[in-house]
């Protein structure tokens, strides 16, 4: 997508709307307050990174016109802990977000399609997910579940598929748990094991210095694997030299080598999503320069993604996100589709 076309798409958000022509927002990966009306495209400097999510939720964005048709968010969740008790193991108190909620906040972006990921708060309770997926029908959903692949049954998986189901999440990062390379593998080997026959992919929520062991396992599991989150580097640190940094070697971060290496063999998927869980940046250089990376080596690769409702960071505005995925794919013909689309689609299926 040209500027002038990516102008263009912004204009027609906003015609007929020149009583509201001002939309603030703070972009990924600086901080900018983007001015839009039917004769102009302004920008200046201002932070507005916290706007109230409920305003996202109800009112279209101006780069709903901009979304490639037949766009998948790739991983969001939907919790009520009303209806849905979480586990009592749970390392936090979600608030109550339903899947009409999340459906607004999608078609306000023009976004269709979704990925329901089961949350760890759940544990293996997919009761809420599996709810939501039937609310939303196969013809838009799918979904990514947790399991015990000790005790699940085939018939349990079966019929799950059929409603829409496409992968299994085994999620080590957010209940702070680290395996050795013996646990994981054996943990990722009984997962592809019940899933093969399905062609289902593992997700895996790991932290980047976690990465090096998965390409070692990744070509035993005989399945397809996506990594959620930039592979969930830790740039938050105060002390870390490269928090920020628009230019420096991504491969020098523990873990990124392996990452790449993964991508290029083909069978590994990574989300690039939640920013505000990785740096602490209010720009986000650091995780451009990981995005731009990923995209070189892997555009076929690449999954777009809201996290959606930003779960322990309520509030997000995710347009900024959304609008810089589109620039990272503006000058290369087809990337936007395939970032935004057609990868998804390959990786649960044809008959997504």
């Amino acid at each position: 997508m040209s500027i002038m076309s990516r102008q263009a798409c912004f204009i027609k958000g906003v015609v007929g709307r020149l009583q509201d022509t001002t939309f603030p927002r703070a972009g990924l990966f600086g901080n900018t307050r983007v001015l839009l009306s039917t004769t102009s495209l302004k920008q200046d400097k201002s932070s507005y990174h916290n706007r109230d999510l409920r305003r996202v939720t109800t009112r279209a964005s101006p780069i709903k016109h901009c979304i490639p048709k037949g766009t998948w968010d790739t991983h969001m969740h939907v919790v009520d802990p009303q209806r849905f008790p979480v586990s009592p193991n749970a390392v936090y108190k979600p608030s109550k977000h339903t899947i009409e909620e999340a459906m607004a906040f999608e078609s306000s972006l023009g976004i269709g399609k979704i990925i329901l990921v089961q949350p760890s708060i759940y544990g293996t309770d997919n009761s809420c997910l599996l709810e939501a997926l039937r609310h939303v029908g196969p013809s838009r959903g799918r979904a990514v579940v947790v399991i015990d692949p000790a005790t699940i049954d085939s018939q349990t998986l079966a019929d799950w598929h059929s409603m829409g189901v496409r992968g299994v999440r085994v999620n080590l990062k957010s209940v702070d748990t680290v395996l050795d390379e013996r646990e994981l593998t054996e943990m990722l080997l009984q997962h592809a094991q019940v899933i093969r026959p399905l062609g289902w992919v593992i997700q895996v929520y790991v932290s980047l210095e976690m990465v090096p062991i998965l390409e070692k396992i990744v070509p035993q599991l005989g399945v397809k694997l996506c990594i959620d989150h930039f592979g969930s580097p830790d740039l938050t640190t105060g002390d870390n030299p490269l928090q920020g940094a628009a230019s420096f070697d991504p491969y020098s971060l523990a873990g990124f080598s392996s990452l790449i290496s993964l991508l290029q063999a083909g069978k590994t998927y990574v989300k690039i999503s939640a920013p505000y869980r990785l740096s602490k940046d209010g720009q986000y250089r650091d995780l451009e320069v990981m995005a731009r990376e990923f995209l070189r080596v892997a555009p076929d690769r690449v999954l777009y993604a809201t996290d959606w409702p930003h779960t322990r960071f309520a509030g997000m505005d995710i347009e900024p996100f959304t609008e810089t995925c589109l620039h990272l794919c503006e000058n290369v013909p087809g990337l936007a589709d395939r970032v935004f689309r057609r990868n998804a689609e390959e990786m649960m299926g044809e008959d997504a």
